[in-house]
Parts: structure tokens; sequence; C-alpha cells
């Protein structure tokens, strides 16, 4: 098993697996904290290499498109400190990362690891529901439902048509951007049968922000909505019948009163509570 610790985190690889853990520092950026452990299977990954750099340099990952919603989401314009799969190594580590590195590359060559598109995800999306606030709206995917709520920066044409709410079913695709130069960063839905790309800041169906590199944690949301629109609409979630409906709520309420009689601790209360609200 080969194992290297940098300072972004702890990278370990046993053959199969290469898991990668976020560091705890404060330094840490949030959508590294936010993503978590990822566990990446030898057939996600198209390639490896060590860059050297000044004060030591830094091992990056390059994943199979279609492999991760997140690396997808991202399309490159995740960069140091927030791109998860790129790890800091200091001088003294260089060695060990270069051999990383090798063999790394080594493995997917005695395996044939293809470097070409995967036919079905290999990695998990985000967990919903996922939110995120960024420039001039707080974004929220439930799993069905995407949410706008626009923040005091937003442009006065999008506080005149109020927040927004569309299903997931009209949304045709979702574009993640990094702040760059003079523009905007965004998180842009696009929707069935609307017209042209309007600015960011003007878009009703976009997140935009211009100061926050990565816009806080927004990919995130990107990541989570992205491999439902690949999903055969026979597969997406139907809304639930009203026999299901008095079903859920009255299975709510024995879980209320399991909770207050200490059956359920208030963690589990709260993630099996979230759970039947996501099926309502």
């Amino acid at each position: 098993m080969a194992e290297i610790t940098g300072t972004d985190g702890t990278w370990t690889f046993n053959g199969e697996i290469l898991r990668i853990v976020p560091g705890s520092d404060a330094k840490v950026h949030e959508i590294r904290k936010a993503l978590g452990d990822r566990s990446i299977p030898l057939e996600a990954i198209a390639g490896a290499a060590f860059e050297a750099g000044r004060k030591g340099g830094h091992l990056r990952l390059r994943l199979r498109k279609g492999a991760d919603p997140v690396y997808d989401a991202a399309a490159g314009g995740l960069t140091a400190p927030a791109d998860p799969y790129r790890l800091s190594v200091p001088k003294d580590r260089v060695g060990a990362a270069e051999y990383f590195a090798d063999e790394l590359r080594d493995l997917l060559q005695v395996y044939q690891v293809p470097s070409g598109p995967c036919e079905s995800w290999l990695l998990p999306a985000p967990d919903v529901p996922v939110s995120a606030t960024a420039g001039d709206a707080a974004v929220s995917f439930d799993g069905e439902r995407v949410r706008l709520e626009w923040t005091w920066l937003a442009a006065s044409g999008k506080e005149a048509a109020g927040n927004q709410e569309f299903r997931l079913a009209d949304v045709v695709g979702v574009e993640w951007k990094p702040l760059s130069g003079v523009g905007y960063g965004s998180l842009r839905f696009r929707l069935k049968d609307e017209g042209p790309p309007k600015r960011p800041d003007k878009d009703l169906h976009c997140v935009s922000w211009g100061v926050q590199r990565f816009g806080g944690t927004t990919v995130l949301v990107a990541a989570a909505v992205l491999p439902m629109l690949s999903r055969p609409a026979a597969e997406l979630p139907a809304a639930p019948s009203e026999a299901d409906q008095d079903a859920l709520l009255r299975r709510l309420a024995e879980l209320g009163e399991l909770h207050k009689a200490g059956v359920l601790t208030e963690e589990e209360f709260s993630a099996a509570k979230q759970a039947l609200l996501r099926r309502l």
C-alpha cells in the first residue's frame, strides 16, 4: 500500500482504490472539506502525474469523463487550492510523490484501463439535499427541485422577478464556471424552451458571483444535479400518491414518538426525518 500526505490531505492507494482524505487544517479549501473522503476506483482514473515546483510540487489526478460528477461538473475549473484531485507535496516528499504517480500509471497500463469516457458513473454525486450561497443567490437542490433565493447582491431584474424554483424534469443542462478575469463566476441551469443565454447577473436561472473565485461550494450543487440529467425519465422519482403521503406522514409521527421516548438519538431522528421529507 502506498500513502503520501501533503498540505491538502492524504492519498492512500492499495492497488485498486485511491482514497483521498482532505486535511483538517483551517487553510484547507471549503470544497475539499464539504466533499469529504473520496474513494476512487482504478478504472475511474485516466492518468496521474507529479509536477515539480519551487517548494516541492504536487500530484495531479486526471479522471475519465463520466466517472465522477464532481470532476465533470467542474470541467477543469477547479484549481489550487480547491481541486480535490491535486495534492500539494513538500520538498522532503518529492521522491515519494514521484513513486506514487509511477505506481498509478504502471497499474493503469497493466490492467489496460481505457482513458475514454465511462459508460456509467463510478463515483457518487454529493448527497441531497445540497445547498450553497455565492454572490447574488442561495441555491438548493432536494433531488427533485432547484430553488434560487436572491441575496442583497442580486440585480434589480432578479429582485423584481422574485425567487425562482423549477423542477429537475425541466432542466436540460447545468453549467458551472469559476470567476475569471473581469467576468462573473456562475452556476447556470438551462431549462427547456428557454431563449438565448443572458448575462449571469441578469439570468433568472443563474447564480453569479464577482468576488469568490470558486463561488463557495456551488460546484457541488452542479455535481448533484448533473448525473440526474443523464437518467432516463422512467428512472426519475415519481411523486408519491395520496396513500403514500398518508403513510409517510404516519411514519414521520412515529419517528417523533421514538425520538421523544429516547429510542432514537437526535442525529438518527434528523437523518430519518430528512429522508422521509425528501420522499414527500
